[in-house]
């Protein structure tokens, strides 16, 4: 599959919006992260502006152990502790984390349910764009259900990835024929136009708690 196109220039104008906490306790905290603000700052001064820095004025803390796209929305999990970081990073590591992701795709799968086994790599001249590429990709692997078919040829599903790379839900959808909603990078212009906003977000997130081992379930209901 090959992007849409090479990226325009970030235009980054972040949500007023706070991010709203969903859990706090002693060893970690676990926010909503509203669409189109960036998890962490970026190069430029005017990428100062984060999840990292706005929560961090409130609860100087909390760190960053993974990150979600800025037009996607849904939960992040910040270790407050060293030893909170350490153990919830080597859960990511471990992929122990598990992952659902909501998102309305364009088009009607032929199937209610399947898995997206199709390596990744950096779309070079195209960057920060990724592409599937069987010779030179990285394992990246997506299980996926139709939760809704929607009027318009629009399809809500669930995702859930089992590896972490770099735009892998956005990449996947659009090699299977669906891209999703609003992406700006892997959507045709059409389908681009067809929502406000990326229309994927990040529902729910399972770790074990850092200080006893404990299940622990994060959710955020999804906004569109």
């Amino acid at each position: 599959m090959e992007a849409a196109g090479a990226p325009a220039p970030l235009v980054y104008a972040p949500p007023e919006s706070a991010p709203r906490v969903l859990h706090e306790d002693a060893a970690l905290l676990a926010v909503d992260k509203p669409a189109l603000l960036l998890t962490v700052p970026g190069k430029a001064a005017a990428l100062a502006d984060c999840l990292e820095s706005r929560v961090r004025l409130q609860r100087p803390d909390a760190r960053i152990v993974h990150r979600l796209d800025r037009p996607t929305s849904g939960v992040v999990v910040m270790p407050r502790t060293a030893e909170a970081h350490r153990h919830i990073g080597l859960q990511f590591e471990r992929r122990q984390v598990r992952k659902r992701y909501i998102a309305r795709v364009a088009g009607r799968p032929s199937e209610d349910a399947g898995s997206i086994n199709a390596p990744l790599c950096g779309d070079w001249p195209r960057r920060p764009l990724q592409m599937v590429h069987f010779t030179h990709g990285k394992p990246a692997r997506t299980e996926w259900r139709v939760l809704a078919r929607e009027p318009g040829g629009v399809t809500r599903v669930v995702l859930w990835p089992a590896t972490g790379r770099t735009h892998q839900l956005r990449v996947h959808m659009a090699w299977l024929g669906s891209p999703i909603l609003g992406d700006e990078f892997y959507a045709p212009p059409e389908v681009r136009a067809a929502a406000p906003r990326l229309q994927l977000h990040a529902a729910e997130l399972s770790l074990r708690h850092p200080e006893d081992g404990a299940a622990l379930t994060l959710s955020a209901p999804c906004p569109f």
